[in-house]
């Protein structure tokens, strides 16, 4: 049997000024500063910097709408100067906030400067002698290294590649007597295929020891006892004593696990944070700045007056004459709602810092994490009326400077639990005392997940041992195995 339904379904879209608008937003200062210029770049109306008188520019514009008829392709409507240069708006389409100073240090984001991590590695190659299967070979094996310096790869899948690639056919004996001339190029411990692997080649290029020596030994020889800190097994095993063991692990926690990351000239960028706000405490009061590189002066291009200038002077007013003030339209269009959306954006980006700010007052005035209330991004959406899109895109990707340090702003947001007292708790308070709880503990005896869950208990806040594992993984501390020492 058929049947039919009737089904309504209510839907928004975002219109595309709408999707760029919520982009600016979530962009932090450097990336801000780099759409900005792109945007200079690519729009000739748009300038930057303080505009000039607009009278002139004003009574030209209403001149060249009477060259326009209503029967023309080009509507006379569509070229209103008011709508560009209204006195509603901001003067001289300036978007600068009072914390701003024109001798704020101007900052890119730097590179790292010299050739590639490969080509550095390649480099080396060329004080080995090779002939040209094992060179050919060395060049792939050092292609394969991943950035932080491994060779990931079997070496079968090596030897299939270098005959479907570089019509090299060898065998994996033949690939892994060049992979170790790889083992010995600079930083030490590129080329490893494992963790073990790579310690065990820095651990050789030592100069030996004793304590080198049974470090060598350990993770030759004993690798998994060592990474489950088996430490009694250890001392049986190689019939030594607490104090040797404690010289070996020492050596073995100096090596480099990702020796590709201790290269400079791997070309990628630096990564700098930019604060995207301050704040600072004044007469025991806080006090919020919007970082001034956000807010550029911006106005309407000069030229673009000068070139109505030309049309009004004109007697015939030729066809493309009026394609290219139309043209002029389209782009004074662009500027002008992207002189308003960094307006916007400056706006948005104060009203939910600023809500944020004393919503986690108590916490800005102390330093102290236990003092940070459980907030979620609707507290604020709804203290600010704001969609609570918006509040995730400034939260996410927004750093502030405060009193204590640089933080990223979704760090001040948490869920909430309630303590022995029926009070709400932030879980991020838990995770601090929980956090402090392990720093102090017998690191020979460290806590255990249902001990850590006892001692939080009378502490006065009732978790569960699976909570306090899932609050430890979330601060990336280990289990307790893997915290005794020696």
């Amino acid at each position: 049997m058929l049947k039919q339904h009737l089904q309504f379904k209510l839907s928004q879209k975002l219109s595309p000024q709408q999707i760029q608008l919520m982009k600016l937003i979530q962009l932090p200062t450097q990336a801000f500063e780099q759409r900005l210029k792109q945007e200079l770049e690519e729009n000739p109306a748009l300038e930057s910097g303080k505009e000039q008188t607009k009278e002139e520019f004003d009574d030209v514009f209403e001149d060249t709408q009477d060259d326009f008829s209503d029967n023309e392709e080009i509507n006379a409507e569509d070229i209103n100067v008011d709508e560009y240069l209204s006195d509603d708006e901001i003067p001289d389409y300036r978007t600068r906030s009072k914390n701003y100073s024109s001798d704020d240090e101007e900052k890119n984001v730097p590179y790292a400067a010299g050739t590639s991590f490969t080509q550095h590695l390649k480099n080396q190659l060329n004080t080995f002698r090779l002939n040209d299967e094992e060179r050919g070979i060395a060049e792939f094996l050092v292609g394969s290294v991943d950035e932080s310096g491994y060779v990931r790869r079997t070496l079968s899948d090596i030897v299939d590649d270098l005959a479907f690639t570089q019509n090299i056919y060898t065998d994996e004996t033949t690939v892994e007597s060049v992979l170790k001339k790889v083992h010995q190029l600079d930083p030490a411990g590129v080329g490893a295929r494992d963790l073990q692997e790579c310690l065990s080649i820095q651990l050789h290029r030592k100069e030996k020891t004793k304590a080198i020596e049974l470090a060598i030994n350990i993770i030759d020889n004993a690798f998994e006892q060592f990474t489950k800190k088996h430490y009694k097994k250890l001392l049986q095993k190689f019939d030594i004593d607490e104090e040797q063991l404690k010289d070996a692990i020492h050596e073995i926690e100096r090596l480099n696990p990702k020796p590709g990351g201790s290269y400079s000239g791997n070309n990628r960028i630096v990564e700098h944070v930019v604060p995207d706000f301050a704040i600072k405490i004044v007469d025991g009061e806080l006090e919020l700045t919007l970082n001034g590189r956000n807010a550029p002066e911006l106005h309407i291009s000069n030229e673009y007056s000068n070139m109505l200038k030309g049309y009004k002077a004109s007697k015939d007013k030729t066809k493309s004459q009026k394609d290219a003030v139309l043209f002029i339209k389209q782009k004074l269009d662009a500027a002008k709602w992207f002189i308003e959306a960094i307006k916007q954006r400056q706006q948005t980006l104060f009203v939910t810092m600023s809500a944020i700010m004393h919503y986690q007052k108590d916490y800005f005035l102390t330093g102290d994490e236990r003092n940070l209330k459980p907030m979620i991004l609707k507290d604020i959406a709804d203290e600010i009326d704001m969609d609570v899109s918006t509040v995730s895109r400034v939260a996410n990707s927004k750093y502030v400077d405060t009193p204590y340090g640089t933080k990223l702003i979704k760090e001040f947001f948490s869920e909430s639990m309630k303590n022995d007292q029926g009070e709400d708790v932030s879980t991020r308070e838990i995770k601090k005392i929980l956090e402090t709880v392990i720093e102090k503990e017998n690191k020979r005896k460290p806590y255990t997940d249902e001990a850590l869950s006892k001692i939080l208990k009378e502490k006065g806040y009732p978790i569960a041992r699976r909570t306090v594992a899932k609050y430890r993984e979330q601060l990336d501390i280990p289990v307790a195995r893997l915290r005794k020492k020696i």
